[in-house]
């Protein structure tokens, strides 16, 4: 009896010290998880969790996102999770996303995981007209997610209207133009089949590299006064602070670089940016809630930050990371070589079989002739004889057209040879670049501090103020300048092959359904300044001095 009591009380006090949990739903770009919580768990408990169960490790860019009337808000890593402004009806839901986007996909995102998630939110951002694209760009962008999609395309596999149910162009793309969705498949394949040899990862890159070059790509909005009252948009991303009309966002009017900037602070709902140059004034601006100033602050710094890394040497975990890639292009690059010495190996004795089946037709012709030749007379000889012959030439001409057939297959499979090998090449010469490459984005693991270079910032009531760090910035400004002029040299191929495109197209269109941004955008390709780092580049010519001047008098 006294043992029933005491194994009653152990058990009793085992389930009062089990942790209290509630449950959280993930919802990421291609999937949804779940999860049971402590209580007590912080942002950065559920945050590291997540990572690990999708095995990403590049965890820098990507942060918990949620909705606070709407507005966006992102979970803190050292706040609790439950003591954020979140539902508490379970499951708890909060979205996985790219919180801070990349200056170059191609050089800082290693994993494929991360490509594959930056490639899913910009292609969602893009179909859902959250960052314009032009609609040749579009075509081409929907190339590459289809070779993303299906793989290599196969004319016998993937045949008209194979695209009927893929969501691929924007809607305001589709309705611009007098195009039947049989005339946008034709333009998208016809890029689609120039793909071949694509692996899914490299498809995907393709697509960011792209991407990333659209106005509005990576830039998060938000709606400010100046000093006088004017309506203005505050735009924020991986280059720096931008000011934008309400009525356009492609087009910035003033920009701000990281490298200019040293002091962000506000205070309410009052904005303070001191420039790099001492000897120019402040300036500041207003937003409309206090929890916005938090979010644009919460940008500032991080983006920032990731601008100063890249700048730096790569930390331990990314050389890491990065030897682990080569290494994964290294197998895959033998795995290119191989298909290829089969492939070379399929053609030759497909060849040989081919010339073995001319040569039996060619005999068979000849048998032909001497049985015309030697026909005897009588009528069942004759009839004997006409049958023969009859069966010599059927198999004549089989032998023909088998020769014919395998002749074809031989000239598919020496054209298949040139292709793989052609990967091959570009696959060797990727990985001759990126051994020889030196490292680019330097970024520190989760959950390492930030470094000790990085200033701290620290939050009084409603008011908080981040001063960045004091470093070379001539230098830094010309390695920056030297960045623009190398993408701008890599761009030029991609701009002439959209423009004929472009001009194909032209005369489909239906000048009436032109949005604002369409014409914005026209205008901006009319002057030139379409691409995102030439409009920047041209607007910070200017001295930071009569930029500020410029923002207050706006």
């Amino acid at each position: 009896m006294a043992g029933a009591i005491a194994s009653r009380m152990s058990f009793s006090s085992l389930k009062r010290k089990q942790p209290k949990t509630f449950t959280v739903r993930i919802v990421t770009m291609d999937a949804e998880m779940e999860f049971n919580c402590e209580m007590k768990w912080k942002g950065k408990d559920l945050f590291d969790l997540v990572c690990r169960t999708l095995g990403l490790r590049e965890t820098w860019f990507f942060g918990l996102q949620y909705t606070i009337k709407d507005t966006v808000a992102w979970l803190k890593m050292d706040k609790k999770v439950l003591d954020h402004d979140v539902s508490k009806e379970e499951p708890v839901t909060f979205h996985f996303l790219a919180k801070f986007y990349p200056e170059n996909a191609e050089e800082e995102l290693v994993q494929e995981i991360t490509q594959h998630l930056f490639f899913l939110q910009v292609k969602k951002q893009i179909l859902d007209e959250k960052i314009y694209c032009p609609p040749e760009a579009s075509v081409l962008l929907a190339s590459y997610a289809v070779q993303a999609k299906y793989g290599d395309y196969d004319p016998s596999v993937h045949k008209r209207g194979f695209l009927a149910q893929e969501e691929l162009l924007p809607k305001r793309v589709i309705n611009l133009y007098q195009m039947t969705p049989e005339m946008w498949e034709e333009r998208i394949t016809a890029w689609y089949a120039e793909h071949r040899g694509r692996a899914r990862d490299e498809a995907e890159m393709e697509y960011l590299k792209i991407a990333q070059d659209l106005e509005m790509y990576g830039v998060n909005y938000f709606a400010i006064r100046n000093k006088k009252g004017t309506e203005l948009l505050l735009g924020v991303d991986a280059l720096g602070l931008h000011i934008y009309d309400p009525e356009n966002r492609l087009t910035p009017k003033i920009s701000f670089p990281w490298n200019e900037i040293r002091n962000i602070s506000y205070s309410d709902k009052e904005f303070t940016i001191k420039p790099l140059d001492k000897k120019i004034d402040v300036f500041k601006f207003n937003s409309s809630k206090l929890r916005v100033n938090k979010l644009i602050l919460q940008l500032c710094i991080g983006n920032h930050d990731l601008f100063m890394r890249r700048r730096k040497a790569d930390s331990l975990e990314v050389q890491q990371m990065k030897a682990q890639a080569r290494e994964e292009k290294a197998r895959k690059q033998m795995r290119s070589e191989e298909t290829a010495d089969l492939l070379a190996e399929k053609a030759q004795i497909t060849e040989e079989e081919a010339k073995l089946l001319a040569q039996k037709a060619a005999e068979a012709e000849q048998e032909m002739q001497r049985i015309k030749a030697t026909a005897i007379r009588t009528e069942e000889e004759k009839r004997l004889m006409e049958q023969k012959v009859l069966e010599a030439e059927v198999l004549a001409l089989k032998m023909a057209e088998e020769s014919e057939r395998r002749a074809k297959e031989a000239d598919q499979l020496k054209q298949d040879l040139q292709e793989a090998r052609e990967a091959e090449r570009r696959a060797k010469q990727k990985l001759l670049e990126i051994a020889t490459k030196p490292t680019y984005p330097p970024m520190n693991p989760i959950p390492a501090p930030l470094p000790p270079d990085i200033p701290s910032f620290n939050l009084i009531g409603d008011s908080l103020s981040f001063d960045f760090k004091d470093t070379d910035m001539k230098r830094l400004s010309m390695e920056i300048e030297k960045e623009k002029v190398e993408y701008m040299e890599k761009s030029k191929h991609l701009q002439e092959q959209l423009n004929e495109l472009k001009t194909e197209i032209e005369a489909l269109k239906l000048k009436e359904r032109e949005t604002a941004l369409d014409i914005l955008h026209n205008e901006n390709s009319d002057r030139g300044g379409s691409s995102k780092h030439n409009t920047i580049k041209k607007l910070t010519l200017q001295s930071a001095k009569s930029r500020v001047a410029f923002f207050e008098e706006l």
